[in-house]
């Protein structure tokens, strides 16, 4: 019996372990999604390619063209101290200071006589004016203005202006001056200057051959801020005998006086208190002359500095 008890006990044991199963809870863990911030490597600026430097002299701005100064010109007239025909030179000052030597000036003269006549004839400026101006503003040609720009007559930009100009220290430090392709744009362009500006108007009721004249009506309205330039203008159409192109363009005779010619001297006029001065005269040479110092002189005429003209009449006494 108890056998028996024992047994089913152990059957109920064996039956229980076989029919139950014990749950296992199994805790997955679950990934949590990290933002990671991902330094990403600067990406390098690319380079501007480098303009290679201006050594051209010349740089665009506003469709202007400005330049260096004007050492190529000036070395040029430099050049003119070594002239043959040393005795026989003179300063020209305008837009610039230069020395040339009268085969220069009349080499000038003998190049655009032609033109200076042909305006004359279709826009009523005297062809002696036109020569005049031509010679004192651009040096007979050799003014570092006229080198560089073509430009004669030393005609600034003003605000109508819209071609290519340079810069030039005048009355005023770097000075907007007009630039032409041609010497003779530069002529074309003075005729149409002084015929399209009402403050000339009053030049053109004046005798076409009354050169004094004209030349103090161009410095009345406002050409040029010399106040010596009406008497720089006649003295060289005196000198150079430039009346006789009006005489030709209004077919009346001219009779030359004391003409200026590559092999000849200017004559003296003076008397006991004046001196004109001559090729080859410096206020030096003068004072010397005279047993005065250069400061009395200067003194005497007004003169801002050394400089004397060929024809200039000197105050002396």
């Amino acid at each position: 019996m108890n056998n028996k008890i024992v047994l089913l006990i152990l059957a109920f044991l064996l039956y229980s372990c076989g029919s139950s199963r014990s749950i296992v809870q199994v805790t997955i863990p679950v990934t949590k999604r990290v933002a990671v911030q991902v330094k990403k490597k600067p990406v390098p600026a690319k380079k501007q390619p480098v303009k290679p430097a201006n050594t051209s002299g010349t740089q665009t701005l506003n469709a202007t063209v400005i330049e260096k100064p004007y050492e190529a010109a000036i070395e040029q007239n430099k050049s003119n101290d070594n002239s043959t025909v040393v005795s026989k030179t003179e300063i020209l000052e305008a837009t610039t200071k230069v020395k040339v030597t009268t085969e220069m000036v009349l080499a000038y003269i003998d190049q655009f006589d032609e033109i200076a006549k042909s305006n004359m004839k279709q826009y009523g400026i005297p062809a002696s004016i036109i020569l005049g101006q031509g010679i004192l503003e651009s040096g007979a040609g050799t003014g570092p203005l006229s080198v560089l720009a073509n430009n004669h007559f030393g005609i600034k930009c003003h605000k109508e202006w819209t071609g290519p100009s340079v810069k030039y220290d005048d009355d005023a430090a770097q000075e907007c001056f007009r630039k032409y392709e041609q010497a003779t744009e530069s002529y074309q362009d003075h005729a149409l200057f002084l015929t399209s500006r009402p403050r000339y108007k009053g030049l053109f009721e004046l005798e076409k051959g009354d050169y004094k004249q004209w030349a103090s009506g161009l410095k009345a309205a406002g050409y040029a801020t010399d106040p010596k330039y009406p008497e720089k203008l006649t003295g060289i159409i005196e000198r150079y005998q430039l009346q006789k192109y009006d005489a030709e363009v209004l077919g009346i005779e001219y009779v030359p006086t004391n003409p200026v010619s590559a092999n000849s001297s200017l004559a003296q006029t003076n008397t006991a208190d004046t001196y004109t001065v001559m090729p080859g005269d410096t206020l030096y040479s003068i004072s010397k002359k005279f047993n005065q110092s250069v400061e009395e002189l200067r003194a005497k005429n007004g003169l801002a500095d050394n400089t004397l003209s060929i024809g200039q009449t000197l105050q002396i006494n």
